[in-house]
C-alpha cells in the first residue's frame, strides 16, 4: 500500500531517534525553515510536538515544550529566565523537589533564592532584589492545598519587574488556566493529572508569548530535557479523557474530604473544596466549582497511627506520587517534602501525622468504606 494513503486517526508512534535527508538542500531547509521538517528527536519529533501542542491549547499559550519530567519542566521554566548572578523568589509552600533543585542544584549555578511565606506573598517588596528574575509558586500548594490568588500575584510580580511561573499541577488547566490571569510560564508535572494512569513519566511548560516558547524549545534542546515518542503518545492518550477523569477526581475528593472532616480520628482536613478552608471562595472561582482530586489530612502525630492507616486501607496503597486513576495515600514528611529542613517542614505544618490523598475514579462509596475501616 502506498503510504501516503493511509490516514490514521490516532498519530502513530514515530520511534526513531533520527530522520533521513535527500540532500544537502533538504538539510538546509530544515535550518531555514523552522517546523518544516524533522532532523533529530531530541530537537523535536512529531509525537513530542503533538504534546506539547495539546497542553498548549488546554492553557491557552503561544507555545510549549515537552519534557522528560515534572522536575526538567521546572528546570527549563527556571532556565529560561535566570542565568549565573540572578536571584530568584519561591513561595514556600512549595513542592520538596522544586526546593531541592533551588538549593541544591542552581545554587551552584549562581541563581540564588528566598523563600516567601504564603502570607506575604502579595506584597513583595521585602524580598524583591535588583537581580530578581521570578517568582515560583503552585495553583495548590503541595501538600497543604492553599490556593493563590494568580491575578493578584501576577500583578505583585509585574510591579517589581519579575515574571510569574506557576506550577499547575494540582489544579490542571481543567479547573484553572494561569496565563489568563497573568502568569509567564505555567508548568505541570505531566506524570500527573495530565497524562493521569500512573504509567508515564512526562513534563511540560507553556509560555505567554512567543519569544518566551522560543527560548523555552532552545533549552529544551541544548540541556537534552525533551521527551521520548512513546512517553509523549502516552501521554497524548491520557489527555483525551483529562476533563472527564479530573471532574470524577474533583468529585470523589469532595465526598472524601467531607467525610474525613467529621471523623472523630482525624485532626484536621486541608480541601479547598471544604467551606472552611481560608481560600475556598477564591478556590472556587478560579477552579469554576472544582476542587481538584488532592487533600490532605491529619492524624495524631505518631507513626504508628499512620502506619496502622496504611496498613488497614485497602484502597489508598501507600505511593509516593498522584493522580493516577486509582487512588493512593503518600506521606510529606518521609517522602515528597524530605529534601526541606526539619525547620521549613514544621513551619508549613508537615509533620508526622499529615498524610496526603489522591483520591482515584473509583465509586466514591467504596472509598469511604475503606477509609472508614482504615480509621476504626
Amino acid at each position: 500500500m502506498n503510504p501516503t494513503a493511509i490516514h490514521p486517526k490516532i498519530t502513530p508512534i514515530y520511534q526513531t531517534s533520527v530522520f533521513k535527508f535527500e540532500d544537502l538542500d533538504a538539510v538546509q531547509q530544515y535550518f531555514d525553515e523552522p517546523g518544516s521538517r524533522y532532523l533529530y528527536s531530541r530537537n523535536g519529533n512529531p509525537n513530542s510536538d503533538e504534546l506539547a501542542d495539546a497542553v498548549n491549547y488546554w492553557e491557552g499559550g503561544a507555545g510549549a515544550l515537552a519534557t522528560g519530567s515534572g522536575m526538567a519542566a521546572i528546570f527549563a521554566a527556571l532556565m529560561t529566565y535566570c542565568q549565573a548572578g540572578d536571584h530568584v523568589l519561591c513561595a514556600a509552600d512549595i513542592y520538596g523537589g522544586s526546593a531541592a533543585l533551588l538549593n541544591l542544584e542552581l545554587s551552584r549555578l549562581g541563581i540564588s533564592v528566598s523563600y516567601v511565606p504564603f502570607e506575604e506573598l502579595y506584597d513583595l517588596k521585602p524580598y524583591v532584589q535588583g537581580n530578581t528574575k521570578l517568582l515560583l509558586c503552585e495553583t495548590m500548594s503541595n501538600p497543604l492545598l492553599r490556593v493563590v490568588d494568580l491575578r493578584a500575584i501576577a500583578a505583585e510580580c509585574h510591579r517589581h519587574g519579575c515574571k510569574l511561573v506557576v506550577d499547575n499541577t494540582f489544579s490542571t488547566p481543567v479547573l484553572t488556566k494561569p496565563l489568563a490571569y497573568g502568569a509567564d510560564l505555567v508548568l505541570h508535572s505531566v506524570t500527573k493529572y495530565l497524562a493521569g494512569h500512573s504509567d508515564v513519566t512526562a513534563g511540560a511548560v507553556v509560555a505567554r508569548t512567543p519569544e518566551d516558547a522560543t527560548r523555552l524549545r532552545q533549552i529544551g534542546t541544548v540541556f537534552g530535557l525533551t521527551l521520548s515518542p512513546m512517553e509523549s503518545w502516552l501521554s497524548v492518550r491520557g489527555m483525551k479523557t483529562m476533563r472527564l477523569r479530573v471532574a470524577a477526581h474533583s468529585h470523589n475528593a469532595h465526598q472524601v474530604a467531607d467525610f474525613l472532616a467529621v471523623h472523630p480520628a482525624v485532626e484536621a482536613v486541608y480541601y479547598p473544596g471544604l467551606p472552611k478552608h481560608p481560600q475556598h471562595l477564591l478556590a472556587a472561582s478560579q477552579g469554576h466549582g472544582l476542587f481538584s482530586g488532592m487533600l490532605s489530612f491529619r492524624l495524631p502525630d505518631d507513626a504508628a497511627a499512620v502506619n496502622r492507616f496504611m496498613h488497614r486501607s485497602e484502597r489508598f496503597p501507600f505511593a509516593p506520587s498522584l493522580a493516577g486513576v486509582d487512588s493512593s495515600c503518600s506521606h510529606p514528611l518521609y517522602t515528597s517534602h524530605r529534601a526541606l529542613t526539619d525547620e521549613q517542614r514544621t513551619e508549613l505544618g508537615i509533620t508526622m501525622g499529615l498524610v496526603r490523598l489522591s483520591v482515584g475514579i473509583e465509586p466514591v462509596e467504596e472509598l469511604l468504606a475503606d477509609l472508614a475501616h482504615a480509621l476504626a
